[in-house]
């Protein structure tokens, strides 16, 4: 058989295999995708599957390609050679592009952040905005819109903020000095009676004395927020300083404002004329 008609055969069954693998990877590229739609509506790992499958297919003609030369006598040692040394000078120019989606994917790998939560990243905090293949965009508080690339996230001390499954309640009440032990005990009573009755509070808390200030005896108390929100945080923590405020102010306990208290000593000596 000339070696032409071999040819012919080999690159027709490479062909055929090609076709095969292709819709192998077709069907695990669509599994991936109602399991990822299933998980997590419009994640952004969606976005990098077509890139993903792409560059296996780019890989897959790639090895059938270096195949086919091979049987038909060519030096494939020498093509990879020739690849290599482009494939250096094309990394060295693309480094930072392919370490922002290796980063961008290690991202969305882990869960370690999507669409809507709010973090903080390398002293940026805000909510994240979009995951792209280059950078995560962060909307920060003064409504400034960051890029911060995903190479640099993916190295980087982050803390997800929405992923917290309670906020901490840490308040300081200050009475005055002039306060009685009833109205003291009665303080703590009231701290603690607003903190069970709040749907919002988890009822495990502590309320004590806590120490003795400048011009204030603090009564300190600690607890959690059930929901991890921060505006959630934010308004039950609000309406539990308004009932202590009411609440002292109905049982006349009153709060202490900073103060000083001068004594003059008053000089007995003669004076002669």
């Amino acid at each position: 058989m000339p070696n032409w008609e071999k040819g012919l055969i080999a690159l027709g069954i490479n062909f055929i295999l090609l076709i095969i693998l292709f819709k192998v990877i077709d069907i695990v590229d669509n599994k991936i995708r109602i399991r990822i739609r299933n998980t997590e509506t419009n994640s952004p790992l969606l976005r990098f599957m077509p890139i993903i499958m792409k560059l296996l297919k780019a890989v897959l003609i790639f090895i059938a390609l270096t195949g086919f030369l091979q049987s038909q006598g060519y030096s494939v040692s020498s093509i990879l050679a020739g690849f290599g040394i482009g494939g250096i000078a094309v990394g060295m120019a693309a480094k930072d592009a392919l370490a922002n989606i290796f980063g961008s994917l290690e991202i969305l790998s882990d869960h370690v952040y999507k669409i809507g939560d709010y973090v903080k990243i390398n002293g940026i905090e805000g909510y994240v905005e979009d995951i792209n293949i280059r950078s995560t965009k962060i909307r920060d508080l003064d409504n400034f819109l960051i890029n911060v690339p995903n190479n640099v996230a993916a190295n980087a001390v982050i803390t997800n903020v929405s992923r917290a499954k309670k906020r901490f309640i840490n308040v300081t009440f200050g009475v005055t000095y002039a306060t009685n032990n009833d109205k003291i005990t009665q303080a703590r009573e009231i701290l603690k009676d607003i903190a069970i009755n709040h749907k919002e509070i988890h009822n495990e808390f502590t309320v004590a004395v806590h120490d003795l200030g400048d011009s204030s005896i603090n009564v300190r108390f600690r607890g959690y927020v059930k929901s991890g929100s921060y505006d959630k945080f934010l308004k039950v923590r609000g309406e539990f300083l308004e009932a202590v405020i009411s609440k002292f102010r109905e049982n006349e306990i009153d709060f202490a404002f900073p103060s000083r208290s001068i004594y003059i000593e008053s000089d007995n000596s003669k004076i002669e004329n």
